[in-house]
């Protein structure tokens, strides 16, 4: 039997007023709700603040701007056993948290797939099943990808590696590389997340060359 431990839903948020409504909903929704849900207001000018108190969220200011920085903040201001974390334009399938608790045992980390959910059916199949071969591929190569839209991890762990690290992007990923010298981190192939399509706005090649960029073993940009 999985012992029960308690869950923060962290939500790093730039302007994005838009989308985070729709995406506390689906976190409230959830068939195990969370014991902690976060949202990390990252400098924003528009009302996201005022959006996610009125979805019943818990809003913490991190006024420094860079996810890398709300998503510490959000860790640091976290009393539970195990972070789960996601994007302010993203949707978890509806029991989400109770396979990544189920999943928990044993594990340090955890990581689930993405799908978009804003396009077109063939871009949407397309996404998802390229995103698992992707992850797949990653893995193969030993530099699982931890995606900050869908993970999970043990905070006493993450805090003892020092939590996320200062850089512009792949923040996320980094983190999970440092966690898994801990410990066992699982890839749960049935926890979804439908997250948005925009950032393939910028062409479908560059998206995927970016993605593939990321194999890549190297340092990114630090903050300066």
């Amino acid at each position: 039997m999985v012992s029960k431990k308690t869950l923060a839903v962290i939500i790093p948020a730039h302007d994005e007023g838009k989308w985070i409504g729709d995406t506390l909903e689906a976190i409230k929704a959830q068939s195990r709700p969370p014991d902690e849900l976060i949202v990390v207001d990252n400098a924003s000018r528009d009302d996201t603040a005022e959006i996610a108190r009125s979805h019943g969220a818990t809003v913490i200011s991190c006024p420094r701007q860079g996810v890398a920085y709300a998503r510490q903040a959000g860790l640091l201001a976290s009393s539970s056993d195990w972070i789960v974390t996601t994007d302010a334009d993203s949707r978890p399938v509806h029991n989400w948290l109770e396979m990544l608790e189920n999943a928990s045992e044993g594990n340090v980390a955890l990581y689930g797939p993405l799908r978009f959910f804003d396009v077109g059916t063939f871009d949407q199949l397309l996404s998802e099943y390229s995103y698992r071969s992707f992850i797949h591929f990653s893995d193969f190569f030993g530099h699982p990808n931890l995606a900050g839209a869908n993970m999970a991890f043990s905070r006493v762990a993450a805090i003892q590696v020092g939590g996320y690290p200062e850089v512009k992007m792949r923040e996320d990923v980094l983190l999970g590389w440092k966690l898994r010298t801990l410990g066992r981190v699982s890839y749960i192939s049935d926890a979804l997340v439908d997250t948005s399509g925009r950032r393939m706005r910028q062409g479908k090649l560059l998206f995927l060359i970016k993605q593939l960029a990321w194999l890549r073993n190297r340092e990114p940009r630090k903050f300066r």
